[in-house]
């Protein structure tokens, strides 16, 4: 039974990984003092965002180069600054993140 237990905690632990490293790479950025995942702070939630670009075809991408390059009047009057040095690993990550509902 310990066993088992602890099996299950390991595979938890993988599984929300991914998760917790992409909202640390969120935080790493900045992304979190104007975006937060259920709530609007400067910026749009992460999960508003995702419900925006539900279905649409080339969101990853729509989302990835938003971030890299930053925007304005999607969501309001302030402009979200860009992310140039953000890798593009990194970039697709986040994209693909929020998309998923940054869950």
């Amino acid at each position: 039974m310990k066993l088992a237990a602890l099996l299950f905690t390991g595979a938890a632990a993988i599984v929300c990984l991914p998760v917790h490293a992409n909202l640390a790479l969120a935080q790493k950025n900045a992304c979190t003092a104007c975006h937060a995942v259920d709530k609007k702070i400067v910026g749009p939630s992460y999960q508003d965002v995702a419900k925006k670009y539900a279905d649409q075809k080339g969101a990853d991408a729509a989302v990835a180069a938003s971030i890299k390059a930053g925007g304005a009047g999607k969501w309001g009057p302030v402009p979200m600054p860009p992310q140039p040095a953000l890798s593009e690993a990194d970039t697709k990550a986040l994209a693909a993140w929020i998309l998923a509902g940054a869950k």
